[in-house]
Order: structure tokens, then C-alpha cells, then sequence
């Protein structure tokens, strides 16, 4: 699938599901994003998806029924939100595992996009790894001192809080520094439109992909018509 293809849809699913009325296009956002996943073959993120959406949409819509409590509420009205996520971030995975940051760059110069853009999102694309790693030694080093997991941070929450956002700032700030220079060194920041060795295509993933989100769409609005 072309990089275009993969921001826009990213982009069109982030804008409906967050509208107002939004929580209507969960359940087709939820289908592209397991396709998308047997596609790339990640079986485990196609599996992963379904189940924390029905467990989000059970805390949702079940939570309020069962008492009329404050607390019960506040959780089901985070549900509601976090079920939101789970459909745009089973796209948004999907465009971090296949889309490299040189191909992103590539397709969005394509669609002339600024350069402030696209020099973001590919940095983007290599920072997230870069933090979620970082996120895991640390981690990894507060259960060696006796801080990690739920027990050690209900020991003693304000050191776990401290050793854990110290380090990853100070790491955090390092490697933003380190992706800048190497984004710079690959003349991201360039005024002059490079030329790419492999320029971006569309092609009949991309037509399947837009055939099969039209589907969805015209099902979607189907059924709240006559609901």
C-alpha cells in the first residue's frame, strides 16, 4: 500500500471517530485495522484488536448498568474513549510496522506536503521506537532497585514516579537530539526537492483498500439509518 494511502486513511479514520458521533465507525475502523494485520500477517495484533475493543465497548456500555455508581460512570466514559483509540491505533500500527521513515518522506515531498511535515513525521517514525525501548530499560532497571511492577509503585510511588521520568526524559531528550542531526545529515531539511530512488506508486492495494473502506462506510451509515 502506498505511503498516501496509509496517512490518509490514518488521517480520515483519527477525524470520524473523534468527531461527535464517531463511536459509529469503531466497528468498521476495527475491521481495517484486522485486516490490515492479517495482511502484514501480525496475527497476534489481529487477535489483540477485537478482544481489548469488546473488552473497552463491555466496560462502556455494561459498566452503567450494573449500578448507578460515580466511579462506574467515570471508568465506562474512559472506555468509551480508549475503544476510540483502539480502532484508529490498529491503523496507526499497521502504518508504523510497514511505512519506513525514507518511503514516508518519499510520499509525502509526492503530495507536496511543507517539509515542516514531513521532516516531523519521519522523525516521528524513528523516535517512537527509539522511546518505547528506552521506556522498557528503564523499566527493566526500577524492577532490579525493587521499583517496578504495581507492588513496588504502591510501596513507594513518588520515588517509582521519579525514577521513572527522570531517566527517561534525560534519554528522551538525548536521542531527539541524535535523530535531528542524522535527519539533517540525510539533507531532510533541504530546500532542494530530492530525487527518490523508488518514487511512490499507487497501485491495486491501494484500489482494494479504498474499495473495501467505501464498503464499510455505505454499511456504516446503512445501519444507524436504520437504527
Amino acid at each position: 500500500m502506498d505511503p498516501r494511502t496509509a496517512v490518509a486513511l490514518l488521517l480520515a479514520a483519527s477525524i470520524t471517530i473523534m468527531a461527535p458521533g464517531g463511536l459509529w465507525f469503531v466497528p468498521a475502523a476495527l475491521v481495517v485495522g484486522v485486516l490490515l494485520a492479517v495482511t502484514e500477517r501480525a496475527w497476534r495484533r489481529a487477535v489483540v484488536i477485537p478482544v481489548a475493543a469488546l473488552a473497552a465497548a463491555a466496560a462502556n456500555y455494561l459498566l452503567p448498568l450494573a449500578a448507578p455508581w460515580p466511579v462506574l460512570g467515570i471508568v465506562a466514559i474512559t472506555a468509551g474513549f480508549v475503544l476510540r483509540l483502539i480502532a484508529i491505533g490498529g491503523i496507526a500500527a499497521h502504518l508504523a510496522r510497514t511505512v519506513s521513515p525514507t518511503r514516508l518522506t518519499a510520499a509525502l515531498r509526492a503530495a507536496r506536503v511543507p517539509s515542516a511535515f514531513t521532516v516531523s513525521g519521519a522523525v516521528l517514525l524513528r523516535f517512537m521506537p527509539t522511546i518505547i525501548a528506552e521506556t522498557a530499560a528503564v523499566w527493566d532497571a526500577m524492577r532490579l532497585r525493587g521499583l517496578g511492577g504495581v507492588g513496588g509503585m504502591l510501596r513507594h510511588p513518588l520515588l517509582a514516579i521519579e525514577y521513572f521520568t527522570v531517566p527517561l526524559m534525560a534519554s528522551s531528550l538525548r536521542s531527539a537530539e541524535d535523530l535531528s542531526a542524522s535527519a539533517l545529515l540525510r539533507g531532510l531539511g533541504a530546500r532542494k526537492r530530492p530525487t527518490a530512488m523508488h518514487p511512490p506508486r499507487f497501485g491495486r492495494a491501494d484500489l482494494a483498500v479504498v474499495a473495501v473502506v467505501a464498503v464499510l462506510i455505505a454499511t456504516t451509515v446503512v445501519w444507524r439509518g436504520a437504527l
